[in-house]
């Protein structure tokens, strides 16, 4: 095709073509990432036809790339292992070794985890990742499927206590269309965890206007 339109215009004369701005191409492109139309000539950056040997030359036609989000880690947060932990011995110095027992347990689980558990915020999914090296978590040992989540799917979400979290909640309907719910213990920096989810999945009911 490019042959041929550049064939042609030898046969015209050359001072016709001599600094026109090339127009009139890729007027509908569509979007590999969204689906939309692009029709904005501005995103397209021109340079004017110059005649070489009597034949118009297209030096180049640009698009503008689509820019991506960049990926957010939280960073690991200690407080609530270390606060279990405390816990459990003070029960065990006051001789209280039943309660103690189970509380240390989740104390040293959480503990565990806190080293190795990561939340991955790409451009496009809430993602569970282990290890440093950032690996797959595998399947969901509760409602089965991966752990990634499109922010398209998030239901609605909750951080309790966002002074000093506790949990975080989400809902999310990839999983099963009526719904899935998750609850995750907050081993990661509460105030990152917290404004990320509110940048990619939108206000909760913590973060929102607060009511008159």
């Amino acid at each position: 095709m490019a042959t041929a339109l550049l064939s042609t215009a030898s046969f015209l004369p050359s001072q016709i073509y001599a600094d026109r701005e090339v127009t009139g191409l890729l007027v509908n492109l569509k979007s590999s990432f969204y689906g939309k139309v692009i029709h904005n000539r501005s995103l397209l950056s021109r340079e004017v036809g110059r005649t070489h040997g009597g034949r118009v030359v297209i030096v180049s036609v640009l698009g503008r790339k689509a820019q991506k989000r960049e990926t957010v880690i939280p960073e690991p947060d200690y407080r609530i292992p270390v606060v279990l932990i405390g816990l459990a011995g003070g029960l065990a110095y006051s001789n209280n070794l039943l309660p103690a027992a189970p509380v240390g347990l989740l104390g040293l689980l959480l503990l565990f985890q806190t080293t190795r558990v990561r939340f991955v915020f790409d451009d496009e999914a809430l993602e569970v990742k282990v290890g440093d090296q950032l690996e797959e978590s595998g399947e969901n040992v509760f409602v089965g499927g991966k752990n990634r989540w499109k922010y398209s799917t998030f239901v609605n979400w909750e951080l309790w206590w966002p002074n000093f979290p506790i949990l975080v909640y989400f809902k999310e309907s990839q999983t099963k269309p009526e719904g899935q719910v998750h609850f995750f213990p907050v081993i990661f920096n509460g105030k990152q965890l917290y404004d990320v989810m509110v940048e990619r999945a939108g206000p909760s009911k913590t973060s929102g206007p607060k009511q008159s």
